[in-house]
This record gives structure tokens, C-alpha cells and sequence, in this order.
């Protein structure tokens, strides 16, 4: 009987072979697609969904009377969100109107004295002119009764020769002497005329000169009316601005976040209420290792998956890059000089946009979502 020494060989499994062959096959053909791929794009899963958040404070102290809002409820910009008690800023509002009044009554008052004041002037500029006019006539007369009185002195004087020599009778010579006497008396009268006349003048003057002085002082009193009727009206401004702030309002369009208040709740001034979050304008935020920055340039355009939606892809572009890496903004930025240096990758935060804006699957996209993002550095150039 023979026996056979050879080793059993146990036969190859076919299955196990095509199985294999299909993983090599499948990890080199997925090896060469990632390889191509990474050669035209860069990616990174660092980002998050942005948007604009608008915190709500109050601008003055004070008790809340009503709240018209919910929790998440959406508000169109101007919607009233809540109302403060206005009861001690309505009562500012009327003080200051009553004291803006009195300032305005206070102006008329003194403007009227102003147009009296100025009446007076005139009136005694008027008294003036007609004072110096009666003192030129009084000076006129006084010339004239002078010159009569000349003449009436010669008639004299030759009257009285002739009458020496008996040459005229003793009533012509009287008639000479009466008509001198009167001249004399005459020119006296009239100098106490324009005495009288002159002491006139001078009082009128000093009346004018005292309804300027109070023109002068009306003027002075409406400057100061006017003066405080500016700031009795920059006061009633001010209480209407503040009356004004016990209506807190929507700044933007949005959806308000959860609200911690109640009626009666006091509030200060910048303490945040809650925050809106606008809907309708949101955008992406992805960190790239700054090894990733060669090729990257705005305008590119991007793949965006939102890992809430992992079966759809939204379409973005690079809006924009920051002008420093996030490590620069941070709290306590790295300070390498301080001899404890170890070199870390930094990261770039990229601005991308959506441009798509008719996705109907971006209106369920919230901020702070995490995404994937895939730019094609071949494209934008």
C-alpha cells in the first residue's frame, strides 16, 4: 500500500477572491476620485451658519406694562414689543410743554415792549426834530426883533436930535422913544422864549436818549426770551424722546428668542431683554487651516452640506476672507514672543453666501448649524 507525503492544499474560495478584488478595486477607484477631487477642491467641516442677531434693550429705566410678543414669535421691523409705564414721562411731557408756553409768553411780552419801547423813540425823536425846529424859529425871531430893534434905535436917535433942535414935535418924539422901548422889550421877550425853548430841546433829548436806552434793554430782554424759549422747547424734545423710549420696538425683521420677562418686571438702561434673529439673511462662517489659502480666492464658488440635511447640497459662493486669522480676535490672542512658542496651524475664517436664494430647503437652515463646505479653486478663475 502506498502512501501519498504531499501537504494538502486546501482549494482558493472564488467568492473570496472577487470580494477582495472589489474592495481594491473600489478603494483605488475611491483613492484616485479623492486624489483628483483634492487637487481642484479644499474643504473643511469648521463652519457654521451666521446670521445677524439684534439684541433688545430698554434705553431708560422702568417697569414693564405689557409684553406683546411670545417665545420664537416672528416680528416685521417697528412691531411694538413692549410697552413700559409712561405714567412719570407723560407728566415730564406736560411740565415742559407748560414751561415751553411760558417761555413763548415771556418772549411776547418783552417783544411787545421792544415795539413800545421803539414807539417811544420815535415819538421822541418826533418831540426832537420839533423841539430844534421851535428853537431855529425862537433864534429867527430873536434876529429879527434885533434888527427892528436897530432900527427903532436910529429913529430914536435922530428924533432925539431933531427934537433938540425943535425941529419935531414932542409925540413924534415919543412914537421914536415907545418904539425903541418896545423893540428892547421885544428882543427880551424873545431870548426868554428861546431859553424856554432850548430847556424844551434838551428834555426831549434826554428823553431820547433814555427810550433808546430802554430799546436797548427791550433787546436784551427778547434775546434772553429767546434763549429760554430754546431751551424750554430743547427740554420738551427731550421729555417727548423719552416718553418716546417706553415703547421698545422691532429694529429688524426676525424671530425673537426665548423672552425671560414679566409684566411689572423692572428694567435698566442697556440691560438686554432677549434678541431677534433675522431669517431671511444668513451665511457661512468656515474656518480653513491657512495651508488651504494658496489657491482660495473670492467668487469661488462652494458646495455647502448642512449636517441637518445630509441628502441636499446648497449652492454658495466666497463672499469674502478676514483680514487676520480668528486666532488675532480671540480674548487673549498668542503673544509668540514670549519665548513659549509652538507652532500651530492657524485658521482663516471664510464668508460664504448663499446663491440660491429660491431653495425652498433654506428657510429650515438656523443659525449655528454645523456644515461641510467644498470649494472648487478652479472656478472664479
Amino acid at each position: 500500500m502506498e502512501t501519498n507525503n504531499q501537504p494538502y492544499k486546501k482549494p482558493l474560495n472564488k467568492k473570496f477572491i472577487l470580494a477582495l478584488g472589489a474592495i481594491v478595486l473600489f478603494g483605488g477607484g475611491f483613492g484616485v476620485y479623492k486624489y483628483i477631487h483634492a487637487l481642484s477642491h479644499e474643504t473643511t467641516d469648521d463652519a457654521q451658519v451666521e446670521t445677524k442677531i439684534t439684541p433688545i434693550v430698554s434705553k431708560i429705566p422702568g417697569y414693564i406694562k405689557k409684553i406683546y410678543i411670545q417665545d420664537n414669535q416672528v416680528v416685521q421691523r417697528g412691531d411694538t414689543l413692549i410697552q413700559l409705564d409712561d405714567t412719570e414721562y407723560a407728566i415730564q411731557v406736560q411740565q415742559a410743554k407748560a414751561n415751553y408756553q411760558a417761555a413763548l409768553s415771556q418772549l411776547e411780552v418783552a417783544q411787545a415792549g421792544q415795539t413800545t419801547s421803539q414807539s417811544t423813540v420815535l415819538s421822541s425823536q418826533a418831540g426832537a426834530s420839533t423841539a430844534q425846529a421851535n428853537v431855529a424859529t425862537a433864534q429867527a425871531n430873536i434876529e429879527a426883533a434885533k434888527t427892528q430893534l436897530w432900527r427903532a434905535t436910529n429913529d430914536y436917535d435922530r428924533y432925539d436930535r431933531l427934537f433938540k433942535t425943535q425941529s419935531i414935535t414932542k409925540q413924534q418924539y415919543e412914537q421914536a422913544l415907545a418904539a425903541k422901548e418896545t423893540a428892547e422889550k421885544q428882543v427880551i421877550v424873545l431870548k426868554e422864549q428861546l431859553k424856554a425853548v432850548e430847556k424844551q430841546a434838551n428834555a426831549v433829548a434826554q428823553q431820547v436818549n433814555i427810550s433808546k436806552s430802554q430799546a436797548v434793554a427791550s433787546t436784551s430782554q427778547i434775546d434772553a426770551a429767546k434763549a429760554m424759549v430754546e431751551q424750554a422747547k430743547a427740554n420738551l424734545d427731550h421729555a417727548e424722546l423719552y416718553l418716546s423710549y417706553t415703547v421698545i420696538t422691532a429694529k429688524e425683521d426676525g424671530q425673537v428668542s426665548k423672552i425671560n420677562l414679566q409684566a411689572g418686571q423692572l428694567i435698566q438702561p442697556g440691560q438686554g431683554l432677549f434678541n431677534t434673529v433675522q431669517k431671511n439673511n444668513i451665511w457661512v462662517v468656515a474656518n480653513f487651516k491657512e495651508t488651504q489659502m494658496q489657491y482660495m480666492r473670492e467668487g469661488q464658488t462652494v458646495s455647502i452640506k448642512v449636517d441637518a440635511f445630509p441628502k441636499h447640497k446648497f449652492e454658495g459662493i466666497i463672499n469674502s476672507m478676514s483680514p487676520a486669522t480668528g486666532a488675532k480676535f480671540a480674548l487673549l490672542p498668542p503673544d509668540n514672543a514670549s519665548g513659549n512658542f509652538v507652532k500651530t496651524v492657524q485658521r482663516i475664517p471664510v464668508k460664504i453666501t448663499f446663491t440660491n436664494p429660491q431653495d425652498e430647503m433654506l428657510v429650515h437652515v438656523k443659525p449655528g448649524m454645523n456644515v461641510d463646505i467644498d470649494v472648487n479653486i478652479k472656478s472664479g478663475r
